[in-house]
């Protein structure tokens, strides 16, 4: 399905790039209400936060008494201590669908190989296995994936048929992946479903492509008919890691503009009283979360795709931030000239 979406807004925009930062600002104007209500909870958890101090200062020997008053509390200011949470809980789910999304073989046969300014393929990752496509030979190890590329050409005894159409998980890999050891290939006779019956009785061979998954390499499979199987086999190499420094901007991209987004919350409610601990801790958080981001999409395969995505996140981000506390200034500023002018009874 995000496939099928991100093939939807790239016929619109002309560019997989542009159909990511599309559906970034899509999920971001979707969730703007509860960023609107996260901000709200956020600045209202501030302005509560000294009576909140006092309770638990108060019951601070009986917290059954302590979480009572508290609930009690929550319930008179309508105040919800979740709700700033409920967002980032949402976007999770979204995250997940990208990422599956863009290392899925139906987006890398589909536009894996998609440029975007000055990143060269959005389904790179900041390391991966370089392999030479179309070159007659896998670079492969343990564990590797294969699925059918995209060209799947049969050849009859009196003709070629081209663009055939194959079944799901045709094909299969015959014994075990090694480099150095050729690898083997097999697809059912029957499994080449757009051709008939008698069509598929003359097929003596048929050429497909097919790609490792891993490494994105594609090579063009010669198979041969061995009863009711067509097989085939082709030579392997060891592959050869390769370091990305486009996805590597991406991470740092990343990690400035998440900098950013918490110098911004932070700076919007300078105004606003805050318990000093608090204060202190979400400095804290600001200055350790973007390295941390930065160790953490070193270590784990994260596509230039889905990073794109979250730096474009993160400027939407900094920019609903400015707007909604703007808004909720105003509204504040409302309320005390109201009360400051309403005459006394």
């Amino acid at each position: 399905m995000t496939v099928e979406l991100l093939k939807f807004l790239n016929n619109i925009t002309g560019s997989y790039g542009l159909a990511i930062i599309a559906l970034t600002v899509l999920v971001r104007l979707a969730l703007w209400p509860l960023g609107v209500s996260q901000q709200r909870s956020m600045r209202a958890m501030q302005l509560l936060q000294p009576k909140m101090k006092l309770i638990q200062e108060r019951y601070k020997s009986d917290p059954q008494t302590m979480q009572k008053k508290m609930m009690e509390f929550y319930k008179e200011h309508k105040f919800n201590p979740m709700a700033g949470c409920l967002p980032i809980l949402i976007q999770m789910p979204i995250f997940i669908l990208l990422y599956a999304a863009l290392i899925s073989p139906q987006f890398i046969a589909e536009a894996g190989n998609s440029d975007f300014l000055f990143i060269k393929r959005l389904d790179t990752t900041l390391r991966g296995s370089a392999g030479i496509s179309y070159d007659g030979a896998f670079s492969v190890s343990s564990g590797d994936k294969f699925v059918v590329f995209k060209k799947v050409k049969a050849i009859l005894d009196d003709k070629e048929i081209n663009d055939v159409k194959l079944e799901k998980d045709a094909l299969q890999v015959q014994g075990t992946i090694a480099s150095g050891k050729p690898v083997e290939f097999k697809i059912k006779d029957m499994s080449f479903k757009s051709l008939s019956f008698d069509e598929v009785e003359k097929m003596t061979a048929a050429e497909v492509e097919i790609q490792d998954v891993k490494n994105r390499e594609v090579e063009n499979v010669r198979f041969e008919r061995r009863g009711d199987m067509m097989i085939a086999s082709i030579p392997t190499a060891e592959p050869q890691d390769q370091f990305h420094k486009d996805v590597l901007i991406l991470v740092l991209l990343f990690a400035a503009t998440m900098f950013a987004t918490q110098k911004v919350m932070m700076a919007t409610n300078k105004n606003v009283q805050q318990d000093p601990m608090q204060a202190q801790m979400q400095k804290m958080m600001g200055n350790i979360m973007p390295i941390f981001i930065i160790f953490m999409f070193v270590t784990v395969p994260i596509p230039a795709g889905v990073l794109l995505y979250l730096v474009i996140s993160n400027i939407f981000q900094i920019i609903q931030t400015v707007m909604i506390n703007r808004q909720l200034q105003i509204e504040e500023d409302k309320k005390t000239i109201y009360h400051e002018t309403k005459p006394k009874e």
